[in-house]
């Protein structure tokens, strides 16, 4: 019987958290910038980082192959909004190597969708089958007002490209108390009347923005309890390792997740770590601690062992579960660093 790459991976050469958790999922920032500015995401005049800072199309690709060779399955490209990234697509080719020999399972991305028109069907050229695509309101003056002047049309007409080009598509929506609660079921039947899976988030306290994120705080347990009262939820099995709970609406036939990183912890099954576009890997969304890998992928441009090394160290620091609280108004965010800098 023919081995496979993947097969050839052993308990020795994956990465092991202290907790005994596998981690195989990494997600990489590709960039911090986005062409929109949502209110519970970012500053209106966001302040992006010096195109110097920021890791090559190289650098990204020789960075997520050393995950890659350490047992890393499953790669998400985040942002910021990834496809704004010059080389994007490049580096989404070069990475589907690893496709092709097996020892990746998946590459995936996370988009705004404003770009998908363009971009549907080199990225199911190169190897990508699924995305996740982020939209809080289907209500065009809503999406403005909360993206600060996106265009929901364009959006509509991307998802609409990357259904015809083959991509599966899952929907990702913020529950926003004042901008979209009343709307979530609506835009639950839409989802999956498309044949698209949909997750609901709570927001999260990352970086300073102009808005007490309280005002907008709604808790998942309290849209749970309005769905049931209108659909019959039904638990799934599934286990992806990562934060969702997932249900089968009966009444739609299509499948919900939910986020809840302040109203219930998912973090004993945290699979994951997240590398910004500047090299920083992040343990934890919820936590400061990191490692710096820029400064070593370009002190040692031809030997990948010293960033294997910091890997594996950084790894066996990699904390329990992360410190996210409920909102208290006036209360700084549980870590500084905005979403877009850290990678959704």
């Amino acid at each position: 019987m023919k081995t496979s790459v993947a097969d050839m991976i052993t308990p020795t050469t994956v990465l092991t958290d202290p907790f005994g958790r596998v981690i195989d999922y990494v997600r990489v920032s590709v960039t911090d910038r986005c062409d929109l500015r949502c209110t519970y995401c970012m500053s209106e005049r966001q302040t992006f980082l010096p195109r110097a800072e920021l890791l090559t199309i190289e650098e990204l690709d020789r960075l997520c192959s050393t995950f890659v060779d350490l047992g890393t399955r499953r790669l998400r490209l985040t942002g910021g909004e990834p496809l704004l990234r010059k080389g994007f697509l490049d580096l989404v080719s070069g990475l589907s190597r690893h496709l092709r020999s097996g020892q990746l399972q998946e590459l995936t991305l996370t988009t705004n969708g404003t770009q998908l028109y363009t971009h549907a069907d080199a990225l199911v050229r190169y190897g990508v089958t699924r995305i996740n695509v982020s939209i809080d309101s289907l209500d065009p003056d809503t999406y403005r007002r909360i993206t600060r002047g996106g265009d929901l049309g364009a959006v509509l007409q991307g998802l609409e490209a990357a259904r015809a080009a083959g991509l599966k598509i899952k929907i990702n929506t913020v529950a926003l108390k004042d901008d979209n609660a009343d709307a979530l079921p609506d835009m639950i039947a839409w989802a999956h009347a498309r044949n698209m899976e949909m997750t609901l988030i709570e927001t999260m306290p990352l970086g300073q923005i102009e808005a007490d994120r309280t005002d907008q705080f709604l808790p998942l347990s309290m849209v749970r309890t309005d769905l049931e009262g209108r659909w019959t939820l039904t638990p799934q099995a599934r286990q992806t390792g990562g934060p969702a709970r997932y249900v089968t609406v009966q009444e739609t036939g299509g499948t919900l997740g939910f986020i809840t990183p302040l109203t219930h912890s998912f973090c004993e099954t945290c699979n994951r770590v997240r590398v910004t576009c500047t090299g920083t890997l992040f343990l934890c969304l919820g936590q400061d601690d990191h490692a710096d890998l820029r400064a070593l992928l370009r002190d040692h441009p031809e030997d990948d062992a010293p960033i294997r090394e910091a890997i594996r160290n950084a790894i066996a620091r990699k904390p329990g579960s992360h410190d996210f609280t409920l909102p208290i108004r006036g209360a700084l965010p549980a870590v500084q660093r905005p979403m877009s800098m850290t990678g959704g």
